[in-house]
């Protein structure tokens, strides 16, 4: 099979990079689906509470390579910006989070570029999620032109503290009160140990359903 194309080489217009952005969220979108409706078929349970995708605004890429360092251009949005076309996966329990990101490593169609694990190893900000960067193939008429797509994969709670830090953060432009930033670290710890507590229910809950079972089928 011929090579596949590499997207920072092969588009030369805005809309054609969004087209195949686009594209990608679909094609992973739906192999998440998938993987969820399978989890659900085998072991009776949904791990994911619900899946956000979206396309980074034209404003916010530029911003971020100005940052970098980089110039506006279609070739460095794609070679430096990874997270064009993103997906958040949102899930009960923490323990969801790693079964799903093994699903989604084991796709292969998909090729996972990097992993960031800011859970075992939150941001200074006390932001905690877990973070891959992949490719998946778009197939066109007359071409293959492999696309990044990050994936986010966090509880609902790390989801509610992330929204909260972002929505303060984008107020003071990045340059929040210390009081502010030192609160929302104290609240990062607390939303940790709820999803350690909650796992915790959950697991004593199947014990307790499994122990049922147990005892009705000895009857």
């Amino acid at each position: 099979m011929e090579r596949p194309f590499v997207l920072s080489e092969d588009v030369d217009s805005w809309s054609t990079m969004i087209f195949l952005y686009r594209s990608a969220l679909k094609e992973v979108g739906t192999k998440v689906e998938i993987l969820n409706d399978e989890f659900q078929q085998v072991h009776q349970y949904n791990p994911i509470e619900y899946i956000k995708s979206r396309i980074k605004s034209p404003e916010s890429i530029v911003k971020k390579l100005k940052r970098y360092g980089y110039e506006s251009s279609i070739d460095n949005m794609v070679s430096h910006v990874n997270d064009i076309a993103g997906i958040r996966i949102v899930c009960s329990f923490t323990s969801d989070i790693y079964k799903l990101a093994e699903m989604i490593g084991k796709q292969n169609d998909l090729t996972v570029i990097s992993v960031k694990d800011y859970i075992k190893h939150p941001k200074d900000s006390g932001y905690k999620s877990y973070h891959m960067l992949v490719t998946v193939p778009i197939f066109l008429s007359d071409r293959i032109i492999d696309t990044k797509v990050e994936i986010q994969i966090r509880t609902m709670a790390m989801d509610f503290w992330a929204s909260l830090e972002h929505k303060i953060y984008y107020k003071f432009e990045g340059n929040a009160p210390g009081y502010i930033s030192r609160d929302l670290r104290e609240c990062s710890g607390i939303v940790s140990m709820l999803d350690a507590k909650m796992l915790q229910l959950n697991e004593a809950i199947l014990k307790a359903k499994d122990a049922q079972e147990e005892d009705a089928g000895a009857v």
